[in-house]
């Protein structure tokens, strides 16, 4: 499997001339009847190799894990911390290889946040803060020593807990204001998330799949303070509210089709199928809400994707030109 971007690198190295290659894309485009901007492609497996070895990758710091975690649960973590690193260092930096180099960089950023949390005592906010600090450094020395894409998504999350916990620990009434605070965390990792997309509108690089992770941790940031402000999830459903939650994600689907990322849309998703379901309980189809929300949501989606291409072209030939070129384009 060749990505759009090894194809770039290729160009780079002059193995391709670049007109051969944007032949040959306009060959895959006019062949598949699609765009190769809007199937928001990314890097996830490269060969059933890479399955094999987050398997034997995972069964190694479980197992070390366990045995270390009877003598400190901290270091216990710190072990796990480093083997990921080392293993990446094989696996990731000499191997390029997409899945391990995911499943390692979470296992390092989430094993030195756990740790911090749990070394620093009991988890309130001073700990949330030295948490997300450390993490967000490690996760910056991960990705100028790596460059996973999904490194700059798990730094700026560590980086909103890091926020958010200063915040708090330094203004205790701002812990009303949580869900504010956070979904602000969202609006900006969804501007970073499109920074890195302009970058790249065509979406033949690594910068591409970078706005590709940001977009998906961005969008529960953004989605569940609204949810949560609502009531959704405490009962306090009504009509009111399921006309809020469809015009929610009506406005979720067009932001989708504007910037071109199913991710925004796919990220927050269970919290509308779940929302919903909750709302359609308290007008009496208790055990067969969910089948009813997963029909229409599931219709709707694939409707979507079998017109995505036309919908964006007849969306954006909306907007002002503006913003028609900080969006990739449609042919």
């Amino acid at each position: 499997m060749y990505t759009d971007e090894d194809l770039q690198q290729a160009v780079d190295k002059e193995i391709f001339s670049p007109a051969s290659v944007e032949k040959f894309r306009a060959y895959i485009h006019q062949r598949d009847n699609t765009y190769y901007a809007d199937e928001e492609g990314f890097k996830l497996i490269t060969s059933f190799n890479d399955i094999f070895v987050v398997i034997a990758c995972l069964l190694l710091l479980l197992s070390a894990a366990w045995v270390i975690q009877g003598v400190s649960v901290p270091l216990a973590l710190a072990v796990v911390a480093t083997l990921s690193w080392g293993l990446a260092e094989f696996f990731v930096l000499r191997r390029k290889m997409a899945l391990p180099a995911i499943v390692l960089l979470n296992t390092f950023v989430g094993s030195v946040f756990a740790g911090m949390v749990l070394l620093v005592g009991f988890p309130d906010e001073k700990a949330f803060m030295v948490a997300g600090f450390v993490a967000t450094v490690a996760a910056w020395l991960h990705w100028r020593r790596f460059h996973v894409p999904i490194t700059v998504a798990a730094g700026a999350a560590t980086a909103v807990a890091f926020i958010l916990a200063s915040l708090v620990l330094t203004f205790p009434s701002l812990k009303e204001y949580l869900n504010t605070m956070m979904f602000l965390g969202g609006i900006a990792m969804f501007i970073l998330a499109m920074r890195w997309d302009m970058a790249d509108l065509r979406r033949v690089s690594g910068k591409s799949d970078v706005a590709f992770w940001l977009h998906l941790a961005a969008a529960p940031l953004i989605v569940h303070p609204i949810f949560s402000n609502l009531g959704i999830f405490e009962g306090n459903q009504s009509a009111l509210d399921l006309t809020l939650v469809l015009g929610l994600y009506l406005v979720l689907t067009v932001v989708s089709l504007i910037i071109d990322r199913r991710a925004f849309m796919v990220s927050s998703l269970i919290y509308v199928l779940v929302a919903l379901t909750e709302l359609l309980d308290t007008y009496g189809l208790v055990g067969d809400s969910f089948a009813y929300v997963g029909v229409v949501i599931g219709f709707s989606l694939l409707l979507l994707s079998g017109f995505w291409h036309k919908s964006r072209r007849l969306l954006t030939a909306q907007l002002p030109a503006s913003w028609q070129s900080r969006v990739p384009l449609v042919s």
